[in-house]
């Protein structure tokens, strides 16, 4: 079978032999976890809203088939064609994301999708990705071309969608959109003090927000004062971990999916410490961090800027949103409506962190059977740091 992989010249054959198969791998298993914690958590909390008892099971089979067809489809695309596709889409989502504000569905005090007919679309998803990408190319462009602006592009892009994802509002976008920015710019040589005043002015925003925003303030204040407010749902989710323990109730026995509204979303995680314990918690872990760390290895030896600015944000967004979620769960964070890539019921969700994982792929892999060169970058990185 191997042999007769490396002499396929068919571009499945070219495909496969340089996408970066363990990542690939890993991304289905997620995939896989999904389908059956949707069979755990959903049907509950869908007989409790009074829908079909198998409603969310069937829409997220197809929101996970489709996912799964645009990581295959996404990571065969050449670079030039993921940073099109960025830009095409990067325009479009901002547009989406604006269109919220005025025609956009209102829940929990936030307007952040806009409804379709099978599913409601929340376009700062699929704007996170894309501005990865786009800013990857500004920041490159601006070290070829002295003239070119694009230092001050990416910092405008970025206000705008600042602007806009405070107008929903939308703090846990926003605090994942500026941290993905801040490594990049660190990725592209910012020196160290710049980049730790970015995150200051990050944490000194998180305090505004407290004052701010209603909703935040009543997170942060239950997180820090136990007794305070309503607790239910991190409290039995906390149950729910202890009640599973080392190898957990087994598959349907747990109860956490009929007592949390967010079960299938926000709090799936909860469900599987339940049902399947500690053990298969920490394969999720081992899971997401193995796809992480995996990325991370493989641009060191990346010499293309671009590729690594565009993959470290990316790749940043995906690691970040993951353990928001699983931290939230635990109480080791304020609680923030983030859901768990792969894993968590939503369909924006699914097809964003599809895309983002199909880019990851395609820029990462051995383009025109081209090896990685052994750390072209770290070298590139040093040169940018001495000018």
């Amino acid at each position: 079978m191997a042999g007769s992989s490396r002499t396929d010249d068919s571009p499945f054959g070219r495909w496969w032999r340089n996408v970066d198969r363990t990542t690939l791998i890993c991304t289905f298993i997620l995939i896989g976890f999904g389908y059956i914690l949707m069979l755990a958590a959903s049907p509950a909390v869908a007989v409790r809203i009074g829908a079909s008892r198998n409603m969310f099971i069937f829409k997220q089979v197809l929101f996970l088939g489709i996912a799964g067809v645009i990581v295959v489809g996404i990571s065969m695309l050449s670079r030039k064609a993921v940073l099109r596709l960025s830009m095409i889409g990067g325009v479009l989502m901002l547009g989406a994301t604006a269109l919220t504000l005025v025609h956009g569905i209102e829940i929990k005090g936030a307007r952040r999708w806009i409804a379709l007919s099978m599913m409601s679309l929340q376009p700062s998803e699929f704007l996170k990705p894309c501005f990865a990408v786009v800013t990857g190319w500004l920041l490159t462009q601006r070290r070829i071309s002295r003239y070119f602006p694009g230092m001050l592009i990416a910092f405008a892009l970025y206000g705008l969608i600042v602007l806009l994802l405070k107008s929903q509002p939308d703090i846990g976008m926003l605090t994942v959109i500026t941290a993905v920015f801040l490594v990049q710019l660190f990725v592209d040589g910012l020196n160290l003090i710049l980049v730790a005043f970015g995150f200051g002015c990050m944490i000194a925003a998180g305090i505004a927000a407290f004052f701010i925003f209603p909703h935040v303030r009543s997170r942060v204040e239950r997180f820090m004062h136990p007794g305070v407010g309503d607790h239910y749902q991190i409290d039995t989710a906390l149950r729910a971990f202890g009640n599973g323990g080392l190898p957990g109730r087994g598959p349907g026995e747990g109860r956490v999916k009929d007592l949390l509204p967010d079960a299938h979303a926000d709090f799936v995680f909860a469900v599987a410490g339940e049902e399947y314990g500690m053990v298969v918690c920490m394969l999720i872990i081992c899971v997401f961090g193995v796809i992480v760390v995996r990325t991370l290895l493989r641009l060191i030896r990346e010499d293309d800027p671009f590729v690594v600015i565009a993959t470290s944000g990316l790749v940043t967004g995906f690691g970040l949103q993951a353990f928001v979620n699983m931290a939230s769960s635990l109480h080791l964070i304020p609680t923030k409506g983030m859901t768990l890539p792969f894993i968590s019921y939503g369909g924006s969700s699914a097809m964003s962190v599809a895309l983002a994982i199909g880019m990851v792929l395609a820029l990462t892999r051995q383009q025109q059977g081209r090896p990685l060169a052994g750390n072209g970058f770290v070298t590139t990185l040093r040169q940018w740091r001495s000018a």
